[in-house]
């Protein structure tokens, strides 16, 4: 089984993620195509706002965090979540994916970036790179 850090549940089954984007429409296609993998989506946020609450309520193991919101864009969000939890799993996913952007948000603490549009392989793969040995 693998270690679980404080405050978080071991593995049991699945991983549960936190979709965080400002389109509905991409919203459902993370929960869809994450639908029967080892990955279960238990909450979703509109904005970077809603997005910290939802971390700090659920403390999920993974986050897919959208670069441009309202209210609170990505990388402010991601700066507050790594904040709240310097081990948080989070993946970056922009159709607006510039050198700048994308060094600022692993420099800030996500390990992955993903380019919009991305296809349901490069989702999983890019989640399933970033969960524990």
């Amino acid at each position: 089984m693998l270690s679980c850090r404080q405050g978080r549940v071991p593995y049991v089954g699945s991983y549960r993620v936190l979709a965080v984007d400002d389109s509905l429409l991409m919203r459902r296609k993370v929960q869809k195509t994450l639908r029967d993998t080892e990955f279960e989506v238990i909450a979703t946020a509109a904005n970077g706002q809603e997005a910290v609450e939802r971390f700090e309520e659920h403390r999920p193991d993974l986050v897919l965090l959208d670069v441009v919101m309202p209210r609170l864009d990505g990388p402010g969000a991601l700066k507050q979540i790594m904040e709240l939890d310097p081990q948080a799993r989070v993946i970056m996913i922009s159709s607006l994916g510039t050198e700048e952007t994308v060094s600022e948000c692993l420099e800030r603490g996500a390990l992955r970036f993903l380019q919009k549009p991305f296809t349901d392989d490069l989702l999983l793969n890019t989640l399933r790179s970033v969960l524990p040995a």
